[in-house]
């Protein structure tokens, strides 16, 4: 556990938001020094590294970027201030996810992966900004079979556990742009008014059912919300266009049907941002890991839905079965104050090592369920 600690530490310590290049080269050069595995850097800045062969392969996954940091996070000289208090570590990128990012390392170096399993690590670029990172790995032929996210997935079923995420939410923004005709507005008639075919737009969307799924005995909703709305250019003249910004939460396999407004006269609607919903739909996978969460801390986990995009959306999209199992606790990721609990860190490394090396195994069943 000291090892996971010191090197989340380094980790943490290490700039990230606006260049990951130090953050990747300091993954890079531990992984080369402490396996025999081959360690690759793609020309995204993606570390991806393998070992073992096998008909199957499996994956540790996380992401070496960081949303900017608060003020108080940054030392003198540049680097991020890191401090453990209370069986916490304190840092931007602590929870968001260097620290899982660390426990995973070290899983992928001490794992004895069964024979026919190949284990990969990567650590992805460029996901705070939409999946940069993975989408490029996957265009360049990243595709296990399966694959354990380090996102945040502790504290969802009760406080101090740490959980499987089995599925995940999207997040699908978009803009709705209404046109009509400029006109002074004392003569108004003499234009068409882009802000009241806006509106229209909005009673559209207004009217949309949420889109909703179940999933492990549980409805899951999504949501779609206008979000902001921008038009005309003075106090007199009849508005020529308007834009309105909608937010939908999207679940898999459903989206809400915004393409409707754009049967209304003048209305146009654009998708500016689709990151895609994940679910995992290999039930053994999911034992798997819900086993190796059980053996690996005295309370009970469960399989549960995370409200938020990650990279498993890619990797799902592109065929990996994934489930998302790390230390982050929800409203620790991107705060001023974010920290990470040094337990959860401790279990999310004898989780992840605890999936591959019992991954031929049948998995152990729940003593309280059965299942």
């Amino acid at each position: 556990m000291d090892e996971v600690m010191d090197l989340t530490r380094g980790l943490v310590a290490v700039p990230s938001h606006e260049d990951e290049t130090a953050a990747g080269d300091a993954i890079e050069d531990w992984l080369r020094e402490e396996t025999d595995a081959d360690v690759r850097r793609d020309d995204a800045g993606n570390v991806i590294a393998r070992k073992g062969a096998g008909d199957a392969s499996l994956a540790l996954v996380g992401h070496h970027d960081v949303v900017p940091p608060d003020g108080e996070q940054v030392a003198e000289d540049g680097s991020y201030v890191v401090e453990e208090r209370g069986g916490r570590l304190y840092g931007r990128g602590a929870a968001d996810m260097k620290g899982a990012v660390a426990a995973a390392m070290c899983a992928f170096r001490d794992a004895d992966p069964p024979d026919d399993l190949e284990l990969v690590f990567a650590s992805f670029v460029g996901e705070e900004i939409g999946g940069e990172g993975a989408r490029h790995a996957i265009g360049e032929g990243f595709a296990p079979d399966y694959a354990i996210v380090g996102e945040g997935s502790t504290g969802y079923s009760a406080p101090d556990v740490t959980d499987v995420a089995i599925a995940h939410k999207g997040r699908r923004g978009s803009t709705i742009t209404a046109r009509g005709e400029a006109a002074h507005a004392s003569e108004a008639e003499e234009g068409v008014n882009a802000v009241y075919r806006s509106c229209d737009a909005v009673d559209v969307v207004k009217e949309m059912d949420a889109p909703a799924v179940d999933i492990a005995g549980e409805r899951v909703e999504g949501s779609v919300v206008v979000t902001e709305i921008d038009g005309g250019t003075a106090w007199n003249v009849v508005p020529e266009t308007c834009e309105v910004t909608v937010d939908e939460r999207t679940v898999p396999g459903e989206r809400a049907p915004l393409e409707r407004v754009e049967a209304l006269d003048g209305v146009e609607w654009t998708v500016d941002q689709d990151l895609p919903p994940m679910r995992c739909a290999d039930e053994r996978f999911v034992d798997r890991a819900l086993a190796a969460a059980r053996e690996s801390q005295s309370k009970t986990p469960d399989g549960v839905v995370k409200p938020h995009a990650t990279d498993a959306g890619w990797l799902s999209q592109a065929g990996v079965e994934c489930v998302v199992c790390g230390p982050a606790e929800p409203g620790e990721a991107h705060t001023e104050d974010e920290s990470v609990s040094v337990e959860a860190l401790d279990r999310c490394y004898r989780i992840y090592r605890g999936v591959v090396e019992q991954f031929g195994a049948e998995p152990a069943r729940d003593p309280e369920t059965g299942d």
